[in-house]
């Protein structure tokens, strides 16, 4: 049997994604989480085979969850399950460890040959985000002129798309787990880096690169 455990902060997508995969002969769901803490604890007392994980949580996000998770378990698979485009949070999530990132729209077929490969120790991405790798890597490697928001470091993003999705300091600040002062700081830091000088230019230019819905 294939032990998978479920992190997402609704029921009803939990309850969904469990009916689709218990379908498949050999999978079952053997837990569930609803928060990134709630599953880094279960993940320290039980043995898992794929952990399926949403990176819009309340308190710990995807992103630290699957940092955090890759120092406790560093071969268990993690799939990343979600609304956001692959332009938004996929590149960094696979270069922080997720073995594929799949969005809440595909169909469920696709889902669960997405579980088999993860299982089988290989990446899963679709061909729009390979091609999203391939020019990630190009910049990186100097042939190719590297995007502003790739200057960001992992909390600087966080924090631009939570600003272009029109979120407070003090909403930020909460959901971080941060005080104002230090979102403030991230504000300026992600200003001077992306040359603009207001929240209205962040929105604008996330926007037209896909960053937020």
């Amino acid at each position: 049997m294939i032990n998978i455990i479920i992190t997402d902060d609704h029921a009803v997508v939990r309850k969904g994604l469990k009916q689709i995969i218990e379908e498949t002969p050999g999978f079952v769901v053997a837990d569930e989480a609803s928060s990134g803490n709630e599953l880094l604890e279960k993940v320290r007392k039980n043995k898992y085979d794929v952990v399926i994980l949403d990176i819009s949580m309340p308190g710990k996000d995807g992103l630290d969850t699957l940092k955090e998770l890759k120092q406790i378990a560093p071969d268990l698979p993690v799939l990343v399950f979600t609304i956001y485009p692959e332009e938004q949070y996929a590149v960094r999530l696979l270069k922080a460890g997720a073995s594929g990132y799949i969005n809440k729209e595909s169909k469920p077929e696709e889902l669960i040959e997405a579980i088999e490969r993860v299982i089988r120790g290989r990446k899963y991405i679709s061909s729009h985000l390979a091609e999203l790798l391939a020019n990630n890597l190009d910049s990186t490697s100097g042939s190719g002129e590297v995007p502003l928001h790739e200057t960001l470091s992992d909390r600087e993003f966080q924090v631009m798309c939570m600003i272009a999705s029109g979120k407070t300091p003090t909403q930020i600040a909460n959901e971080l787990s941060l005080s104002i002062n230090t979102i403030s700081t991230y504000r300026i830091r992600i200003l001077e880096k992306m040359k603009m000088r207001s929240n209205a230019e962040i929105t604008h230019y996330a926007i037209k690169n896909r960053l937020v819905e």
